[in-house]
């Protein structure tokens, strides 16, 4: 009889854990840098995100906004005026912008239109510790008192002051020095290794509240570094004091696809658990978004892991800590191979390269370099084989399940003029080099965007050849990365026969 108790319960514990587990092409995943939409704006980093009536509306700078109900389908709107670094408030009714100007700007609508309010009133006189509304972010207490918290210049570090709720322009109250650039801190240092001991840029704050704790964030050591990283200060009070937390700094990544992970924002997400809103700073120029989730330890810090692999969206899974899908890149490096490595026609890899930008680069796991194909090629295609066995080696079968696509370029579109970069491509897999299966056709893609993210129903296979149908009028095809996401599933027989080992009498 226990047995049998046991048997049942088993049963209905796996039961349990079947219903609640995630499922490949069913259950929704992102992947960073985020597939932002693009308009007559493009969301290219200092981003600020917060939630009204139900609704998450996102301001970057490049102008625009962008509007989800779920922080995974994001959908781009026109808004007029949005400066550098916006930073938008709902307070009282009204929604107040900032950015880096002295104006401040108010609406009755998160989307505008939106008019100046006034410049900034009742400024001390601050050696370094005002520039003009550099990196503003007002912020409400639960009392429904507004405060603006605000960078110096480089070294200065982060201030605070009390705004009059009758006028956010105006400044009231002492102004309060939080903390200002410290060299002990080596992540805030400048340069592509922190080695300017002396420099620092000392930017982005962002105020969240969790359990009565206020997190004060912070970026350095300047968005042209790949160093660029994000920390925090905790203080029971709104103003402080700011203690520097032991496990600094928040977010930083100097390698892969997503690297520079700073200026952001904390919002609460949709599921209840904590999201973090970034900027990923490209190493070939440019910026684009990315999104974690942030778990609080036993100590009160923050803990957030920056990623560049498929996560289960927000409300997937309840466990925060529990967001990866288990999905990996298969594709790095995996077009350096030569003829007889068991690839038929692996010396074309690519239908056509330029000099210095061979396909090798769209796969190397840095944005930094970039494949270009030929002008002439009208439908140039990259085909991987996942698993270029040498001799000695069995050959490994992969099951894929999505892919990500980063584009460059600067040409028609991508500065608001007529004409929007829509990339039209399909993904075809193989197990045998030869006979190809289109497993994602995105031949009639009508949305604009420079990065893509892909679910693929998954499948087995060996090769995976990408084809780019159409792409930007006035723009050279420039990829820079093209990443295939998915795990070993097994292998082939060994390529050639495993020699019986002699028994020695």
């Amino acid at each position: 009889m226990t047995k049998k108790i046991f048997a049942i319960a088993a049963a209905v514990l796996c039961s349990g854990a079947l219903l609640q587990a995630q499922t490949l092409g069913k259950d929704a995943r992102y992947c960073n840098p985020l597939p932002m939409e693009i308009g007559q704006g493009s969301a290219s980093g200092d981003v600020s995100v917060f939630q009204w009536e139900g609704k998450y509306y996102m301001f970057c700078t490049g102008g625009g906004a962008w509007v989800s109900e779920d922080m995974l389908n994001w959908d781009y709107h026109y808004v007029a005026d949005v400066p550098v670094a916006p930073d938008v408030c709902p307070y009282n009714g009204k929604f107040y912008m900032t950015g880096n100007s002295s104006n401040v700007w108010v609406a009755d609508n998160p989307l505008g239109p939106y008019k100046v309010l006034g410049q900034w009133k009742g400024v001390p006189d601050l050696e370094h510790g005002w520039s003009q509304g550099f990196d503003p972010h007002i912020y409400v207490d639960d009392d429904n008192q507004p405060y603006l918290f605000w960078p110096g210049m480089a070294i200065s570090g982060i201030y605070s002051v009390k705004l009059d709720p009758n006028d956010l322009t105006r400044f009231v109250g002492p102004v309060t020095h939080h903390f200002s650039f410290n060299p002990d801190h080596v992540w805030e240092r400048q340069g592509e290794h922190n080695e300017f001991t002396d420099v620092a840029w000392i930017e982005g704050p962002w105020i969240y509240k969790h359990d009565g704790t206020y997190y004060l964030q912070y970026s350095a050591s300047g968005t042209q570094w790949r160093t660029y990283a994000e920390g925090y200060y905790k203080s029971k009070n709104v103003q402080g004091p700011y203690e520097y937390a032991s496990n600094n700094p928040l977010l930083r990544r100097t390698d892969g696809i997503v690297t520079g992970p700073a200026h952001g924002s904390m919002v609460t997400g949709p599921d209840g658990n904590i999201w973090q809103f970034y900027t990923v700073v490209l190493r070939s120029g440019g910026r684009r978004i990315g999104m974690d989730r942030v778990t609080v330890d036993k100590d009160g810090n923050l803990v957030c892991n920056v990623t560049d692999t498929p996560q289960w969206a927000p409300g997937v899974v309840k466990d925060p800590s529990k967001g990866d899908s288990g999905s990996v890149i298969v594709s790095v490096g995996k077009t350096t191979m030569s003829v007889g490595q068991g690839f038929p026609g692996a010396a074309k890899v690519a239908s056509s390269s330029k000099p210095g930008r061979g396909a090798e680069y769209a796969l190397d796991d840095n944005t930094a370099t970039w494949w270009e194909p030929a002008d002439d090629d009208k439908t140039p295609s990259l085909t991987i084989c996942l698993s270029p066995a040498v001799d000695r080696d069995r050959v490994q079968t992969f099951q894929i399940d999505g892919s990500r696509i980063l584009f460059g370029g600067s040409g028609r579109g991508f500065s608001g003029s007529a004409g929007t970069p829509v990339y039209k491509y399909k993904i075809e897999a193989s197990m045998d080099g030869k006979t190809y299966k289109t497993v994602l056709d995105m031949s009639d893609n009508d949305v604009a965007r420079n990065v893509v993210f892909d679910e693929i129903d998954p499948v087995e296979c060996r090769y995976v050849r990408l084809t780019m149908l159409d792409w930007p009028e006035g723009s050279p095809l420039s990829i820079l990365d093209f990443s295939v996401f998915g795990r070993a599933t097994g292998y082939s027989p060994s390529q050639v026969p495993v020699p019986t080992p002699k028994v020695m009498n």
